[in-house]
């Protein structure tokens, strides 16, 4: 017996010896750039609408189609589409859950994929009783490594998402603290949109933007400016010139080619990070929440693409960097639950009906409703530009499926009366919010006809419960092939970037 065991010893050790040699071999190296991309509000609903809303365009800029299939009636179709990142080497997926919701927000699940912990909806890299504060991943490579870090968003700079690799705050809404909290991480790149509450709630207090010029950044605000930024310039935080709703950078099916888009401010943001020690830069695509909220699905399409577009700025730096970097695209949660399909198209989707989309809902919210409201334009009037925006028409071929149904055409009049009116629609307020959300009545009654005359739908003016894909390419990707919790995101890169 005694024999026995050692010899089983002797086949233990061995073994475990010839483990440690495979995983010295295959050892993990810590890459020295890192991109994550953070696609608020996108899971799989919105990655395949944008991907089969291309495929139905036949852009091929955007994505890499597959071969030809048949169906079982012998007829050829085209094979799925797919956006970049789509293709990329490693595949996995997270649940978002929180500390109080399967349906969480930005707050909390940024916190999980930057610090990995769990916390309640609203706060930010701060525990359940708000006395203990996380610090993130960004704040770790700062300071322990010596990797430079930039932070870019669509939307405010002081946002839940941006916000999570740098604030410690019990509520998302104490934006100037937060803002406090940018300009005392010393990170040396922002932006994108403007900051919220430059002056606190009650506008009395120092500037934000003076203050983080005191504190040694160089704040611009125009894209020249922007432009003109090198990395000898040290902390830079670039403000969009042509802000829109909310001081977020414009949706992208509003900008014209003029104006930066959120790619732009990815290449720019290269240039000022790349120094010997490495970079870490998150990109926020925050307006593809903002459209999915308002049940907008060409914004939220044309918002994944000009995401889609800044990832590829960072495929085109790792053909460079093959052997240092690491790309994460991933979600923070769904929002709106978008789904491919409606009841009234069957199998059917017409997805190239939603070209004829020109502006996004807050547009015509304050270019068009509003002028309404003050010139005292009639419903029949405004026809003209709701098909000249929308492509919705009262009459056309019998075959022409933008021709409105009668049942259309009266949710549209009911809609314009309230928005333009104010006269009632309902006395239910639950189902005055089931068909407007919070959001201006004829925009989003328009969005909705043409999502569903296009084979879109959604369920909900809120985030869901959907986990998301995160895909990886470049040093480590295979970390991420699997099914796990959006805190694994962090755990995984801490580990592969040996940081405490």
């Amino acid at each position: 017996m005694k024999k026995l065991i050692a010899l089983l010893l002797t086949v233990c050790l061995s073994v475990s010896m010839l483990a440690g040699c495979a995983l010295a071999e295959n050892a993990v190296t810590a890459p020295k750039y890192v991109f994550l991309f953070i696609g608020d509000g996108m899971s799989y609903p919105q990655i395949q609408s944008t991907a089969d809303y291309l495929g139905a365009q036949n852009d091929t800029d955007y994505f890499m189609a597959q071969p030809s299939l048949s169906d079982n009636q012998g007829a050829i179709l085209d094979g799925p589409d797919y956006l970049n990142f789509m293709n990329f080497e490693a595949a996995g997926s997270a649940v978002t859950y929180d500390s109080n919701s399967f349906a969480p927000d930005s707050a909390s699940t940024a916190t999980s994929i930057a610090t990995g912990h769990k916390t309640y909806s609203g706060s930010i890299n701060v525990d359940e009783t708000a006395t203990v504060k996380f610090e993130t991943i960004a704040e770790k490579l700062h300071a322990q490594k010596g990797m430079k870090v930039g932070v870019i968003s669509s939307v405010n700079l002081n946002h839940a998402t941006p916000a999570a690799f740098y604030a410690h705050q019990a509520s998302r809404n104490d934006y100037y603290e937060i803002g406090e909290e940018l300009i005392a991480s010393g990170f040396e790149y922002f932006a994108g949109g403007g900051l919220k509450k430059v002056t606190g709630n009650d506008k009395d207090r120092p500037n934000l933007y003076d203050l983080a010029k005191e504190a040694g950044y160089k704040v611009t605000f125009t894209q020249a400016e922007a432009e003109a930024v090198t990395a000898a310039d040290g902390k830079v935080i670039l403000i969009d010139e042509h802000l829109a709703d909310s001081d977020a950078m414009a949706y992208e099916i509003d900008r014209t080619d003029d104006m930066w888009a959120l790619s732009d401010y990815v290449a720019k943001g290269i240039e000022v990070l790349d120094n010997e020690n490495g970079f870490f830069m998150m990109c926020e695509g925050g307006k593809i929440d903002w459209a999915c909220h308002a049940n907008d699905a060409a914004s939220t399409i044309h918002d994944t693409i000009a995401f889609a577009d800044a990832v590829q700025v960072a495929i085109d730096f790792a053909a460079q960097h093959p052997d240092e970097t690491l790309i994460l695209v991933t979600g923070d949660h769904e929002t709106g639950g978008m789904t491919i399909g409606f009841a009234g198209t069957d199998y059917d989707t017409y997805l190239t009906l939603l070209n004829n989309q020109k502006i996004s809902f807050a547009k015509y919210d304050t270019d068009y409703t509003a002028k309404y409201k003050e010139n005292g334009t009639t419903f029949e009037q405004a026809l003209a530009d709701i098909e000249a925006l929308f492509g919705l028409k009262t009459t056309g071929a019998e075959d022409d499926k933008l021709v409105l149904t009668p049942f259309e055409l009266e949710q549209l009049k009911v809609a314009y009366e309230k928005s333009v009116n104010g006269t009632a629609t309902v006395e239910d307020a639950q189902l005055e919010y089931v068909m407007y959300g919070t959001y201006d009545p004829l925009s989003v009654t328009l969005t909705h006809i043409l999502n569903n005359k296009s084979g879109i739908s959604f369920t909900s003016y809120s985030h869901t419960g959907l986990p998301v894909a995160v895909l990886a390419q470049g040093v480590n990707a295979a970390e991420f092939n699997g099914y796990y919790d959006n805190t694994e995101i962090y755990t995984k890169l801490a580990n592969m970037l040996s940081v405490q």
